[in-house]
């Protein structure tokens, strides 16, 4: 029997999400082996890898449905009709449904260039919205306490797939059972069925393997997180450590953070598995845990599904952003959804040498790059349509005005050909103003630790200004504006010129390169208040020291990697040098 048109392009489809899907696990299932040999840059690697595997086969799909089909058939929506009744009918019962719908998505764009998204045509909602149903997986192991919190821990990390021995387990699980019984609710401790729970699964990121779940008893749970390192006393032994325990949901959210790089970690059922996270972290979106775990492009749909049904509430309208305009990108916020818009704008200001493509470049690089949790994460978005009444006037007039070849109206429709979203974060110039002494000082400091952490991971922010930097509901200083972001190892630190008895020279005849940065003249730009300045300078003086930054420089290039963890240094059980922390 001779197969429709839309059959065979629906299984064409199929079979490049197939490929994706295989080599995306096989990376993936790779970061154990990764984790026992301490490749740290083959970790980094393997990240931007999966990352960019995703639009090498949706391109590679596309070309072969070029290659199969008639254009006339490729370009004719009811072709995809027919196409996405087959495609759905074909992974009703595949455990990763939601992200085969989401590469027929993506195709579906490849192909008509992000326009005609209709619900007939492509997966604007789920097919499976109301046939939710278990696959019967068992995604954790669970342990009774039984009033011997040490023993629970042991099993915990004993029982754990890290094949790795733990240089003293004893130690590690003694500290963390003091902990337990020092921090968790009394009616957990109290409880004859108080019991530690955790996914089966390992997730693995930079230098670290996290065990997750949930300790609960007497009607209550916590979160349960259990960072493991290699233990830096037996790093010939390859041993591991415990780093410490996260009990509290803030902790654990910050670990899952969009400022942080996606977790390498084997999920069997995506669904059920971010459920599993989301009772874990309430507060956590569907579309941000999906991200975490490494599926960012369905991430990307559950936003704008969940964006859909904001809008269409109509709670609010987009208004621009609070804060000072930005010279490169026109930015707009849905407040109720705590989303920024960004659009790069037609006309740039003359202190800033770049190009359209340049930015777009940009974003393309801190997507690919470890964000070590000082980096805003972002969706990228073509052909975004919505009603004119959903926006502020004033906004919309800006947007129209400042970037007309990509802002434009139809009848009562807005076009926005192309757009970033990030999330809505408290711009840090404004945050300074609502500020105590005592905030001042613990924000100017974790500003100071991000512009650091950036450089260690190889990233110079370009402009570090205040404005450009946000603050997170848990209090982080986090960079958000990547238009004069490089890598580190591309700059060339200088010291200003210098008479023979100290005095700054006569700098009018030096010879500055595009590249040239001196990080003497730092404090004026990125601080304007004379006395925060000089607080800053106080805090972080190696900063202004281009001896610092070539040091950094000389620790990337020799290969060094520096991990930044997420939590305080003062929870970590055995310390480190190894690491910048939060």
């Amino acid at each position: 029997m001779k197969l429709s048109a839309a059959y065979r392009l629906a299984a064409t489809v199929l079979h490049g999400f197939d490929e994706y899907r295989a080599r995306f696990q096989a990376i993936t299932r790779d970061a154990s082996r990764r984790f026992c040999d301490a490749a740290w840059q083959e970790t980094q690697r393997a990240s931007a890898e999966r990352i960019n595997l995703y639009k090498e086969k949706v391109d590679g799909t596309r070309d072969r449905l070029q290659r199969t089909f008639s254009r006339e058939v490729l370009t004719d929506c009811e072709y995809w009709r027919a196409a996405r009744g087959h495609y759905a009918e074909r992974i009703s019962q595949r455990l990763d449904y939601e992200l085969a719908e989401t590469f027929f998505n993506s195709l579906f764009c490849a192909v008509f260039q992000h326009r005609h998204i209709r619900n007939d045509w492509v997966f604007v909602y789920s097919s499976r919205d109301d046939a939710a149903r278990r696959s019967g997986i068992e995604l954790c192991r669970q342990r009774r306490v039984d009033g011997d919190w040490q023993a629970a821990l042991t099993w915990a990390l004993a029982e754990a797939p890290l094949e790795l021995p733990f240089a003293d387990l004893s130690r590690d699980t003694g500290l963390g059972a003091a902990f337990l019984r020092e921090h968790l609710p009394a009616a957990i401790l109290e409880a004859d069925d108080a019991e530690i729970e955790l996914l089966h699964s390992v997730f693995y990121r930079n230098k670290g393997a996290y065990l997750v779940g949930r300790i609960r008893g007497g009607g209550e749970q916590v979160p349960l997180a259990l960072p493991v390192l290699h233990d830096g006393a037996a790093v010939r032994q390859r041993c591991l450590r415990l780093d410490t325990v996260l009990i509290e949901p803030d902790e654990v959210s910050i670990l899952f953070s969009f400022t942080r790089a996606y977790f390498q970690v084997d999920v069997p059922v995506p669904g059920e598995f971010v459920g599993y996270l989301q009772d874990l972290m309430p507060r956590k979106s569907a579309s941000e845990l999906y991200a975490a775990i490494g599926f960012f492009k369905h991430g990307k749909t559950e936003f704008f599904r969940t964006l859909n049904r904001q809008v269409a509430r109509r709670e609010d309208r987009f208004v621009l952003a609070p804060g000072i305009p930005g010279m490169v990108m026109a930015v707009f916020v849905l407040p109720s959804h705590r989303t920024v818009f960004k659009i790069i704008r037609d006309v740039f200001d003359p202190a800033k040498d770049i190009t359209h493509q340049g930015v777009r470049e940009k974003y393309r690089l801190v997507k690919r790059h470890d964000r070590v949790g000082r980096m805003a994460d972002t969706q990228e978005f073509s052909n975004f349509i919505t009603r004119k009444d959903h926006f502020d006037p004033e906004c919309l007039e800006h947007l129209l005005e400042t970037a007309p070849s990509t802002v434009s109206m139809k009848g009562d429709k807005v076009l926005i050909r192309h757009c970033y979203t990030e999330r809505m974060m408290t711009p840090l110039n404004l945050y300074l103003e609502q500020c105590d002494e005592d905030e001042v000082r613990t924000v100017l400091n974790d500003y100071g630790n991000a512009i650091k952490q950036l450089a260690a991971a190889n990233i110079f922010p370009g402009d570090m200004l205040l404005k450009n930097f946000g603050v997170t509901r848990h209090g982080r200083v986090i960079f958000y504006d990547y238009d004069e972001i490089s890598y580190l190892t591309d700059c060339c630190f200088r010291a200003l010129p210098r008479t023979p008895g100290g005095q700054l020279a006569d700098a009018s005849a030096l010879s500055i390169g595009p590249y040239d940065i001196f990080p003497e003249e730092f404090g004026p730009f990125m601080i304007a208040n004379p006395e925060r300045r000089a607080l800053f300078h106080r805090l972080h003086p190696e900063l202004f020291d281009p001896a610092y930054w070539q040091g950094l420089q000389q620790d990337v290039r020799d290969g060094r990697v520096i991990d930044v963890y997420p939590y305080r240094n003062k929870q970590r059980f055995n310390g480190g040098s190894d690491a910048l922390v939060h």
